[in-house]
């Protein structure tokens, strides 16, 4: 499994799952994720019918333990769990995806649909605001760079600053909303 360079670009991520009873491991199921997804794939039960569909060249492809492929709710189990930031970071990291010199990168602050939580009447669940994000997107190449989360506490005016000493390149242009033409921000 290790010629396989879908496999080691996960090999580094740490496994949320206890050891006992693990059939496949967390690399071989995040590959045929991003696989199943890649082909066009949406929903657990399209990656499922994928893997089935490709069972033999997959085996021959990936050489998993035993010749098993794991099934859908495998890997919907493991995306339960898995950090979505150290995935990214994997994902971009194995396709090369870095802004280059003369590219545009757009920004925009966004608040997910449903992250908020307010309950009143169940004193055993927490309410908490909404989960913003402030996404970056190569223009030029339609690619979309990893999301940078908001603090709570904030908004996206004051977390823009951060996010622009991270992705700081001589001569990247970057592009605004109306919001992020702050005073202070520019200076």
């Amino acid at each position: 499994m290790s010629q396989i360079a879908i496999i080691e670009a996960f090999a580094g991520l740490e496994d949320p799952r206890r050891r006992a009873g693990q059939r496949h491991t967390l690399p071989l199921c995040l590959a045929l994720f991003t696989l199943a997804i890649a082909a066009g794939n949406k929903g657990f039960l399209a990656i499922g019918d994928w893997i089935s569909s490709y069972r033999e060249e997959l085996i021959d492809l990936l050489k998993p333990p035993k010749n098993r492929l794991p099934s859908y709710s495998t890997v919907r189990r493991i995306l339960l769990y898995i950090n979505y930031e150290e995935y990214s970071m994997c994902l971009a990291k194995f396709f090369n995806v870095q802004p280059a010199s003369g590219e545009t990168i757009g920004l925009d602050g966004k608040v997910l649909k449903h992250s908020y939580q307010i309950e009143n009447d169940n004193p055993n669940s927490d309410s908490h605001p909404a989960i913003m994000l402030v996404s970056s997107y190569i223009v030029e190449r339609g690619l979309i760079l990893e999301p940078f989360e908001v603090d709570a506490k904030t908004n996206e005016i004051k977390a823009l600053p951060e996010l622009l000493k991270k992705l700081a390149l001589k001569g990247v242009v970057f592009a605004f909303d109306a919001i992020n033409t702050q005073k202070k921000l520019v200076n």
